[in-house]
């Protein structure tokens, strides 16, 4: 048995010195200490980084079909009132959303940026009463009271009791009201005194938008819009304002649910009009993207990039309709964004590295300084040093 252990001394490569015969020395015991102090402190980042989840990002092609898009968006015009800006939504399968309430809150403000009201649909007014007419003849007894809606009526039993139903059955039928005082039920309910009294206010619009999956385009502009030989256009001729402001501020601006890391550059841009007329355009690139946490769970989102465009109009001639224009398109390319932990052999492993190669780092540091040391010593001894 001595004999096995005395061989397994011979493989010994760490051979051991002497208590006796070990030199320790000043720059030796500062080196241990700045190493030491060093070591600690990789070793506290290695710690945090293991202990904290990593992103993995990875790009595939987005093979999905068949999914809705929803925009979070929260805006505010500072010169444009409730009662004149309207949402639009279209895209390229030719589907359409015109004059959009539903899911939307209007804010009215004042100069001040103070919130005035509240309300689901910012344009149009209560229903009147007292009945005016039936298609222009006499209410009989007991008859239920049927605006007329000044020939845009599709049949003979359709009805506008109130200044809204108006604009939107001329809506339908592609056509523009020039003077709202024409219309009685426009004109009993203060159409355009309401605008006069809003004028120097402003609104804050927010809420969100379900549309196709598909490239598309979305937009806040004055007045009603309609098609009219194939053109899009809104009925600014029935507010009796010669320009529109439409200096704006992106409170928030989001294609899906928020996740770890994204950033959405729109938020907070703030933009004033400088020129009577015009059209501002954003341009935005949506990439899809998926967020995996570290529980499992998926958040299915997107991110975007965008570029900006003014588009002016001549004085006296509208060239653009004056509104705030978001076009939008959809690449081909997901984002996968994984959350995970890093791998316990793969921290061991930096571990012992950081541990051995400090360890082995101030050893050749200290050995060139003792051994350094011992050579100028040496050299005064005899007298040769110069």
């Amino acid at each position: 048995m001595d004999g096995l252990f005395g061989k397994l001394r011979q493989l010994d490569v760490y051979p051991k010195i002497n208590e006796d015969f070990n030199s320790r020395t000043l720059s030796g015991g500062i080196i241990t200490i700045i190493s030491s102090i060093v070591m600690f402190l990789l070793f506290v980042s290695e710690l945090r980084l293991y202990l904290h989840p990593v992103t993995e990002t990875k790009l595939v092609v987005d093979t999905s079909r068949g999914e809705r898009l929803r925009i979070n968006f929260d805006i505010t015009f500072p010169a444009l009132a409730c009662s004149i800006v309207s949402l639009d939504a279209m895209d390229i399968s030719g589907e359409e959303h015109l004059d959009v309430k539903h899911d939307i809150i209007k804010r009215r403000i004042d100069s001040h940026g103070n919130v005035i009201e509240v309300r689901q649909d910012g344009i149009g007014a209560p229903k009147i009463e007292k009945p005016l007419q039936r298609h222009g003849g006499r209410l009989e007894q007991n008859e239920t009271y049927c605006g007329s809606c000044y020939g845009a009526e599709v049949a003979d039993d359709d009805c506008c009791n109130s200044c809204e139903e108006v604009r939107e059955a001329y809506r339908k039928k592609g056509w523009g009201i020039s003077n709202p005082d024409m219309i009685d039920q426009c004109k009993r309910e203060g159409f355009l005194q309401r605008i006069k009294d809003e004028d120097g206010e402003g609104c804050n619009i927010y809420g969100f938008l379900d549309v196709n999956r598909v490239a598309g385009n979305f937009h806040f502009a004055p007045g009603k819009s309609f098609e009219q030989s194939n053109v899009h256009v809104h009925d600014l001729q029935a507010f009796q304002k010669e320009s529109f402001n439409i200096s704006h501020k992106i409170n928030k601006l989001a294609f899906g649910d928020y996740f770890p890391g994204v950033i959405n550059p729109l938020d907070s841009v703030q933009w004033l009009q400088q020129a009577p007329y015009g059209m501002y355009q954003y341009f935005i690139k949506v990439v899809p993207s998926i967020y995996n946490d570290i529980n499992g769970q998926a958040i299915q989102s997107n991110q975007f990039s965008v570029t900006e465009h003014f588009r002016a109009g001549e004085v006296g001639r509208i060239q653009a309709l004056p509104g705030v224009f978001f076009f939008y398109d959809l690449s081909p390319i997901k984002v996968t964004v994984t959350e995970q932990h890093v791998p316990f052999l793969h921290f061991l492993t930096n571990v012992c590295a950081i541990v051995g190669g400090i360890f082995t780092v101030s050893g050749i540091v200290d050995s060139f300084i003792y051994h350094g040391q011992r050579a100028i010593k040496k050299k005064m001894e005899i007298g040769k040093l110069s």
